[in-house]
């Protein structure tokens, strides 16, 4: 019998006997592997059932956003729109972000039609795909306690919540930057350029995405890597060099695309004035963001905050230090705010001993580094939308979950039984404050889940004073020693649901539709609109009056392209929308867009591709010395007005018949 110190090397086993339980444990999924606890897989996969629960239980209504979902239907008729990521079915102009969001929704709409829930569909996949890989993540790091904590935390995060059940293109980069950092952590563990590099292409396909914003989690990754890899330095800046260029190679591999194809055999890119990709995502998508305007660009519009509501207008400057603990952005995104840099705080303090490899340490310096340059930089730039600030949910969800098991394990050092009550304090006073600005919502729940916090957190205190606590029983007082640290679990365990209830609440509340969110108000709950869909006046069927029109349009065409240019991508959107019929918006999304020119406009009509241009509308003014304006001022003068008793579209729209006949 070999001694306990003695490893002795196992004798291998038969084929069979080895392949039968490995084939069994795949059908077993359900049951934790072996390096995992007995009630990690079950508790992982009722975490993931909620979350597919809360994602897609409103999906039926999620709505739609409209100028978006428009391209959705264009790039889901046309395959030369969905390559090209264009606004319209005639893939004339392209919307104004890159297309790699939309990619899985026009997917969807193939498979199984056009509807809200389809376009919804790719989202609630992203969300549950999202939650189970943070688990893996987190487990991987910290352990299974903290990597199901991590999960929970972040699936019921309120922005997070609400996001991954509404088309919304956060959801894909969201999902794409945890599994770019779950590649990132397993390349860490032994140097392995193969991973590494697969973490930067998870990170390119995420700017496929948003763009810019999925860069926000480099610096963090470079210097994780250059300061913990376990390989020479030389070995590491060639790493993480490799990687940065497949980063670079898969983020621009679209730019590429509409650079390289002639401006003839291609959509106009939406947001330029000079149809140049690189303006579009570096200029209108980028450094518009944060009020430089470039030039070749449309001016987008956004410079004013996004306010939380009417009582909160003035509580959310564009770009301010503290905007993100403000309570119309911190309801959403900020409830984990105290408990994250608790974790980041005793994680880095805790490991300054340690190796300079410890994979520990890293972990909490990558989380960390994540967070500080995507609050550096969301501090700077206009929020338009809080659905940008769900890239925040991954690092504090792993960083709370990380200050929860380690403030609960220092219980058992002497020197810190204070730590998990002082935690707990101040993640109190936060929730408190938080909910108090909104103290009509689940008053019910709120305030007694906070009493409850409240005392575990005054029990924790007590507790920590009696002398059998655990850590210093011995002899007679071991019996004494296991019953307080019964009591003392059971009280931390309290603490820290109660606590975490207020906030969950908040997650859950979308599964009532007074409050599942609008478009870009996604995950608003409480503090915003009440009981709206995505864009609730947008419909995917024809109005009457909007039907005889399409009839008479359709009847007239006489083989044309489009079947009419409309001023404004609105107006085009009431018939794209619920047809998927080629429409041409002019003006692109700002009315701003020189597509098409005047002189393009006129060789459609001679050529016979276009007869009629629809005026009207919302939208679609421009300005005085646009080419919209020159386009309408030539209509005006030009073409023939078709009396509404003609097409029987009512009077709202002005209908133009150009060229032959006119």
């Amino acid at each position: 019998m070999a001694d306990a110190g003695t490893v002795t090397r196992a004798q291998p086993a038969p084929e069979r006997a080895v392949d039968a339980p490995t084939r069994a444990s795949r059908l077993r999924f359900w049951r934790s592997p072996a390096d995992q606890p007995r009630w990690a897989r079950p508790a992982l996969l009722a975490v993931a059932a909620l979350a597919a629960v809360v994602y897609g239980w409103q999906v039926r209504h999620a709505g739609y956003a409209e100028y978006y979902a428009v391209a959705v239907r264009s790039m889901s008729v046309s395959w030369r729109a969905f390559l090209f990521g264009a606004f319209d079915p005639g893939a004339t102009v392209t919307v104004d972000k890159l297309a790699g969001a939309f990619l899985p929704q026009a997917l969807a709409a193939r498979v199984f039609g056009f509807h809200p829930w389809s376009l919804a569909l790719p989202q609630v996949v992203e969300g549950v795909v999202s939650v189970l890989v943070l688990y893996r993540l987190v487990r991987r790091w910290c352990g299974a306690p903290a990597g199901l904590l991590a999960a929970a935390m972040f699936a019921l995060t309120p922005i997070v919540a609400s996001m991954f059940g509404h088309p919304m293109e956060d959801a894909a980069l969201t999902m794409c930057l945890v599994l770019a950092a779950d590649a990132f952590v397993a390349a860490l563990a032994g140097a392995r350029t193969g991973r590494l590099v697969l973490a930067g292409v998870w990170v390119g396909l995420g700017f496929q995405a948003k763009m810019l914003q999925s860069w926000l989690v480099l610096p963090a990754f470079a210097l994780t890597w250059l300061a913990f890899a376990p390989a020479s330095w030389r070995r590491r800046l060639g790493q993480v060099a490799l990687a940065g260029a497949a980063t670079v190679a898969v983020s621009l591999a679209w730019v590429l695309l509409l650079t390289v194809v002639p401006a003839g055999d291609r959509p106009y890119v939406d947001g330029t004035t000079n149809d140049s990709a690189v303006a579009m995502v570096f200029g209108y998508n980028g450094l518009d963001r944060f009020g430089a305007h470039v030039p070749g660009t449309v001016e987008s519009g956004f410079t004013t905050p996004d306010p939380a509501g009417p009582a909160d207008a003035a509580a959310s400057p564009a770009g301010s230090w503290h905007k993100l603990v403000d309570p119309g952005y911190a309801t959403q995104i900020g409830w984990l705010h105290p408990l994250a840099l608790a974790g980041l705080v005793v994680g880095l303090l805790r490991g300054r001993r340690a190796g300079r490899t410890d994979p520990v340490r890293a972990g909490f310096v990558l989380w960390g580094g994540w967070l500080a340059t995507a609050v550096v930089v969301f501090s700077g730039m206009t929020l338009t939308h809080r659905a940008y600030l769900a890239t925040l949910a991954p690092p504090l969800a792993a960083l709370a979950a990380a200050g929860v098991v380690l403030s609960w394990r220092a219980l058992r050092d002497r020197w810190a039984t204070w730590l998990l009550p002082a935690v707990l304090l101040v993640q109190l006073a936060w929730t408190a404050h938080l909910a108090g600005r909104y103290a009509g919502f689940l008053p019910w729940l709120t305030w007694p889940a906070l009493a409850s916090a409240a005392a575990a957190t005054a029990a924790l205190v007590v507790l920590g004073r009696r002398p059998g606590r655990p850590g210093r029983a011995a002899g007679a007082l071991v019996g004494a020693a296991r019953r307080t640290e019964r009591s003392w679990r059971a009280v931390a365990a309290l603490g820290v649901a109660a606590v975490l209830a207020v906030p969950a609440a908040w997650g859950l509340s979308v599964l009532d539709r007074r409050y599942a969110g609008t478009a870009f108000e996604a995950g608003a709950g409480p503090s915003g609109p009440v009981g709206l869909a995505l864009d609730a006046d947008t419909t995917d069927t024809l109005t009457e009056p909007r039907r005889r029109l399409d009839d008479y349009l359709l009847a007239h065409r006489d083989g044309a392209r489009y079947v009419a240019a409309t001023s404004s991508w609105r107006t085009a959107s009431q018939f794209v929308l619920p047809t998927g019929q080629p429409f041409l918006p002019l003006g692109g999304y700002s009315g701003l867009v020189p597509q098409p020119t005047l002189a393009g406009l006129r060789a459609l009509v001679d050529a016979g591709e276009l007869r009629f241009v629809l005026l009207g509308g919302v939208g679609g003014l421009g300005t005085t010395d646009s080419e919209l304006s020159r386009i309408m001022t030539w209509v005006l003068s030009s073409c023939r007005e078709v009396p509404a008793a003609e097409h029987g579209g009512g009077d709202e729209l002005l209908v133009y018949r150009c060229g032959p006949g006119s």
